[in-house]
Order: structure tokens, then C-alpha cells, then sequence
């Protein structure tokens, strides 16, 4: 962070950015608390109208059925058996009962709490669980089968393997008759399952219109254990989720441990607001749940559509805040970047750099002015530093340029001196080799005459075999003067033919057959028809023969040689190229420049490193190149390059 603008942005909107955030999260977190407590609490209200109002059927049940046993009309409808059922009838269908039956004191008596109470003299009403059986017994087989129904799996529910809900659940009633009337208790029931019109008044109650919901989209349902038995929560548009379980969680706090549950709970398949409130029967068990709720996804999208809102508000007010405040601090900044600019400047050379007038007469102002006065005494100084360095670069290029040519004068004496002794040593090896060779020579060239005299007519079997010796003798004497003439070059002057280079080159292959034989080397020649030169046969045949025995002992008599013969043109100049090329470990990088040298030689006690030196001289003295270089897939390669002869061109000595 090396901007003072941005520093002095972050700081003057880190109120903003990081404490307003901070504040705004625990604001929303706070209202959305509260505004889920509200819902919850509505939800609670609902409930407790939903309890009250079952209350109330379940009184009201018992209350009808205590008046309708006192009444005078039952009294005369006891006396007579035909007026008896016309008014169970009648009386049934006023009080919205599914059965309503009398039960004499000398019958078995039913094990129902409310039945025992009203037998001891005290009405009673309470929700009660029926099987099928007793259904069927209290109101006929219609009655059974309209408490059955089906089981749908629902998500989230405790896993079962019913198939269908046959129980029914029942207001149940029973009030003690007089005994100047008869001896006995009228019991009647009103059977909950599938009681639509129960259900839907619970709703109407709760959230204005049964079938909607209201604003908040509300349901009621009214649970067997954890079956839907009486519901308006949909399936589809116009299918009631009958038979539809409660979820596992909600299923073990209200039924497993009896609580009051007010939370949110997925209903069916959606997510409501939701209050469940045990119901227990005339024993003090729980046997089922009454349900209200209303959905939570408008509310949730309300609560989203508030935190949009907040949030695109406090962009926006950092969206207006960091240019507002940039636009009131550019008196600050200006100066500081003008400040910066001119270091910049300064910094790349250029001293002439000035802040000038920044427009500010505070603290700020007053860093410029001092900065541009300090500015004045180091470009003072820069310029005395450049007049000293100047002159002191003056003088030492005048020692450089004499210490120079010192320098290269010694090194061109050294090495005049080194070439000296090394032609010295040279000398006095030639001399003894000349000396030590040469009566050697003698007597074997004797000998051979006296071999070829002996042997007389034998010797025309021998006859090529005896010329070769009188060659290499011939050869050896050659050399022994060409060492001479390396060592003492003035004192000897050379001929040299127009040389054809390729029966040269072939008959050469003749001489170190030997070794290509002793060995494994595998020969390959490319000799091509090449202009002449300019060279003594002698002296070629020498070289060719040292490049072929030095690349062979490269290679340890294994691998392969190659001999190319071409014309090439060098500098504009025609003349003939030979490559001498052998798949050996090369020459050493560091070494290539040295090959050349008189008694350099890779082969410690074994050569006395004068070969290539003395070829290098032969070339040279014919006006030719010869190089070495390393083939870049393995082995050295070894170029002589001679310039062509001129029609009239003779060597002559000197």
C-alpha cells in the first residue's frame, strides 16, 4: 500500500466499510430474530384459538348430550319403543353425532372413562380412540369405513409398515340418565376422521378464509398419532394430503415427550411456520396432535427482500462516499503526488525536477519548498561529481591505452620467445632423429638390395612388396626432412606439384590398411573429382596418414571412419575440402584449441605431439586451412581445406 490517496480512503472509510457492515449484520440479525419470534408468536395464537375452539366441541358435545338426557321429550320417548328410535334419530342428526345409543346399568359396562364417570352420576366428554370394531359396532359399517384411510409415505417420516389408518378418532360422550326415566347412561360420539367441515371451521377461525389461508396462507390439521386424519394442507389444487405422516422430529417432541411444538417443520412439501399441540384421550394418553401453520416462503421472502435492500443501500453509500471524500482531500493529494511525481523524475535521471508552486501554504506546502531546495544542492553536487569523474575517466583511459599496448607488446615478445625455444627443442630433436633414422635406413635399404639380389628370380614374386619398402624407406628419409624443415623452414626450400588430391587420398588407405585390419574399423569414402592443387604428394600423403592413425587411436580400432573428398568454395575462392571423421569419444571442449600446438598430445608417453603441428604447417605453407571440431552425434572431425592451383603454379624454392 504505497499510496497515500488510498491509505487516507482506506482510513476515512473503514468506519464505513467495516464498522457499518459489522452494525448492519447485528441489526438484521436481531430484526430477522425478531421478526421470527413474531411469526412464532402468531403462530402460538393460532394454536391456542385452534385448542380452544376443539375445546369447545368436545364441552359443547358433552353439555347437548347431558341436556338432550334430562329432557322430557327422551323421558316419553323411553316409554315407547317406536317414538325411542324415531328420537335417536332425530336427536343424532341435531347434535352432529355419528352414534348416539343408550346403555342400561345392568349391561356390561364399556371401559371408557367418560362411560364410567356418567354411570357414577357425572356427565362427561373427551376425544377417545376407536377401532375399527367398535366403530363398527357404535355406528354401523359406513361409519368404519369412512375412518379408514390410505397411508402416503411422506418425507421425513418415521418409517412404517401400515398400509392404512383404521381407528377412528372420536368426541366422545356420556351423560347419566334420571332414574324415574330409566336406569342407565346416553352415550354418543362424533367421529373426527375425514370431518372436513370440523377442520375447515377451525381454519375460517384462525386465518379468515378456509381454503386459502389468508395473507399468511394458512392450514389446520387434526392428527391420529402421526396421520393426517382431518386436514386442509393440499396435495395437489384439490387434493387433501389425508393420510400424509408429520416428520420424524416433530413426531418425537409432541407425541414421544409431550411438548408444545412452535418452530418451523416441513409439512407435506413445503416449509411452514408450524404449532403442534398434543392431544391426549380420556385416559391421560397422547393419541394425536392438532395443527396449525402457514408458510414460511413469503415471510423468508420478505426477510430476503429486506436484506437486498440494506445491502444495495450501504453500497451505495460507499459508492458516494469514497469519491465525496477523494473530491474534499484533493487539496492533500495533490501536492503529495505532485511531490511524488518530481522524486519519480528525479529518480530517473532527470535533476532539473521541480515541484514548484503546489498551491498549499500548510505543512505540506512547506515539504514541497524544502524538497525542491534540496533538490538544488544535489544536482549542484551531481555536477561537481560529473566534472571529477569525467577527469578521473580521463586519466585512467590514458594509463588503460599505455598499459594496453605494454601489455600486447609483451605478450607478442613471450610469445616470440616460446615459438624460439620451442623451434630450438625442435632443432636439436631433429638432429638427433636425422642422424638416429638415417643409418638405420641405410642399413635396411642395403639389406633389401641384398634381399632382392639374393633371392634373384624369387624376387619377381616380391616385387611389390619390395618396391613398398623402398617407398617407406624413401618416406621415412622424407620425413626426417621434413622435421628439418619444420624446425628450420628458411633453410629449406619445398617443390610442389599440381596435385590431384583423390589417387593421393586412395593410396594412402593402402598404407594404414594394417591397422584398419588389426582392428574393427569400418572405412567409408566419398572421393569425388576435385580441381588440383598446389602441394608436394609427399607432404599431403603425410598428413592424411597422421589424421587417419590419430582418429583410428581415438576410436581404440573400433567404430568407423569416413573419408569425404568435395570441391568447397571458401571466401570466393575455389579449392578442394577433405573430412577426415571418426566415431570416437571427440576432443574435449576446453582442449579443441590446443590440438595445433607443437607437442601437445593426448596420449601422454605414447606420441610426442608434433603430428598435427607438423600438418598444420604443411597446410599452411601450401596456403590452406586445417580445423578440428566435434560431430555433434559423437567423434572429432578433422577439415583440411587447399586452395586450387593455378594453370602455371609452381612453388619454387626459396
Amino acid at each position: 500500500m504505497t499510496s497515500v490517496r488510498l491509505r487516507l480512503l482506506i482510513f476515512a472509510l473503514i468506519p464505513v466499510i467495516v464498522l457499518m457492515p459489522l452494525l448492519l449484520f447485528l441489526s438484521m440479525s436481531r430484526w430477522s430474530m425478531d421478526y421470527d419470534n413474531v411469526l412464532i408468536a402468531n403462530v402460538e395464537s393460532d394454536l391456542r384459538i385452534a385448542e380452544q375452539y376443539l375445546a369447545r366441541i368436545v364441552d359443547d358435545t358433552g353439555r347437548d348430550l347431558a341436556a338432550a338426557a334430562r329432557s322430557r321429550a327422551f323421558a316419553r320417548a323411553m316409554q315407547d319403543d317406536i317414538a325411542r328410535d324415531a328420537w335417536f334419530e332425530t336427536t343424532r342428526e341435531a347434535l352432529n353425532l355419528d352414534f348416539l345409543y343408550f346403555l342400561p346399568r345392568s349391561k356390561m359396562p364399556e371401559p371408557w372413562p367418560v362411560v364410567q364417570a356418567a354411570l357414577g352420576g357425572t356427565s362427561g366428554s373427551a376425544i377417545d380412540i376407536f377401532a375399527p370394531e367398535d366403530l363398527a359396532q357404535k355406528g354401523g359399517l359406513a361409519l368404519a369405513q369412512r375412518a379408514e384411510i390410505p397411508l402416503i409415505e411422506t418425507e421425513a417420516a418415521v418409517p412404517t409398515d401400515r398400509a392404512r389408518e383404521d381407528r377412528g378418532m372420536v368426541v366422545h360422550a356420556a351423560s347419566p340418565v334420571p332414574v324415574d326415566v330409566a336406569d342407565g347412561v346416553l352415550i354418543g360420539g362424533a367421529l373426527l376422521n375425514r370431518n372436513l367441515q370440523f377442520i375447515d371451521t377451525i381454519n375460517a377461525l384462525v386465518y379468515l378464509n378456509a381454503v386459502t389461508g389468508g395473507d399468511r396462507h394458512g392450514t389446520a390439521t387434526l392428527f391420529l398419532d402421526d396421520v393426517r386424519v382431518s386436514t386442509n394442507v393440499r396435495l395437489f389444487e384439490d387434493v387433501r394430503a389425508l393420510g400424509t405422516r408429520v416428520s420424524a422430529a416433530v413426531r418425537r417432541a409432541v407425541l414421544g415427550e409431550g411438548q408444545t411444538w412452535l418452530d418451523r417443520a416441513f409439512v407435506v412439501n413445503d416449509w411452514y411456520i408450524s404449532g403442534y399441540l398434543p392431544i391426549t384421550d380420556s385416559r391421560g394418553d397422547r393419541v394425536g396432535m392438532l395443527y396449525v401453520g402457514f408458510q414460511e416462503a413469503p415471510f423468508a421472502a420478505a426477510k430476503r427482500e429486506a436484506f437486498v435492500v440494506v445491502t444495495v443501500a450501504f453500497l451505495a453509500v460507499i459508492g458516494l462516499s469514497a469519491p465525496l471524500f477523494l473530491w474534499l482531500a484533493k487539496g492533500i493529494f495533490w501536492p503529495l503526488e505532485s511531490m511524488t511525481h518530481t522524486m519519480r523524475q528525479v529518480a530517473e535521471g532527470d535533476l532539473s525536477a521541480r515541484n514548484g508552486d503546489v498551491g498549499s501554504r500548510d505543512e505540506i506546502g512547506q515539504v514541497a519548498a524544502h524538497l525542491d531546495g534540496l533538490l538544488d544542492q544535489i544536482q549542484d553536487r551531481d555536477r561537481e561529481l560529473r566534472g571529477w569523474a569525467e577527469d578521473l575517466n580521463r586519466r585512467v583511459e590514458e594509463r588503460t591505452a599505455a598499459l594496453r599496448d605494454a601489455n600486447a607488446k609483451l605478450e607478442e615478445t613471450f610469445r616470440q620467445l616460446v615459438v624460439s625455444e620451442k623451434l630450438a627443442a625442435i632443432g636439436e630433436i631433429t638432429a638427433g632423429v636425422a642422424h638416429e633414422i638415417n643409418n638405420p635406413v641405410a642399413v635396411i635399404q642395403g639389406n633389401v638390395d641384398v634381399i632382392r639380389d639374393t633371392i634373384d628370380v624369387e624376387a619377381a614374386d616380391l616385387t611389390t612388396e619390395l618396391a613398398l619398402i623402398d617407398q617407406q624407406v624413401l618416406r621415412i628419409e622424407a620425413i626426417v626432412g621434413k622435421l628439418l624443415t619444420f624446425a628450420r623452414p628458411a633453410e629449406y626450400a619445398d617443390f610442389a606439384d599440381r596435385v590431384d588430391l583423390r589417387p593421393v587420398v586412395a593410396d594412402c588407405l593402402f598404407l594404414v590398411d594394417h591397422l584398419m585390419i588389426k582392428g574393427r574399423v569400418e572405412v567409408r569414402t566419398d572421393l569425388v573429382d576435385v580441381p588440383p592443387v598446389c602441394i608436394d604428394p609427399g607432404e599431403m600423403q603425410q598428413v592424411v596418414v597422421n589424421l587417419v592413425m590419430n582418429a583410428v587411436q581415438a576410436m581404440d580400432g573400433r567404430g568407423r571412419l569416413d573419408l569425404i573428398l568435395g570441391p568447397d568454395l571458401r571466401d570466393g575462392q575455389q579449392g578442394a575440402r577433405l573430412l577426415v571423421r571418426d566415431t570416437g569419444p571427440g576432443v574435449p571442449d576446453d582442449l579443441l584449441g590446443a590440438v595445433f600446438d607443437p607437442f601437445f598430445t593426448t596420449k601422454q608417453a605414447e606420441g610426442t605431439g608434433l603430428g598435427l603441428s607438423i600438418s598444420q604447417t604443411l597446410i599452411q605453407r601450401a596456403g590452406g586451412l586445417i580445423s578440428a571440431r566435434n560431430v555433434p552425434d559423437g567423434g572429432a572431425e578433422f577439415a583440411v581445406w587447399l586452395p586450387a592451383a593455378d594453370e602455371s603454379s609452381t612453388l619454387a624454392a626459396q
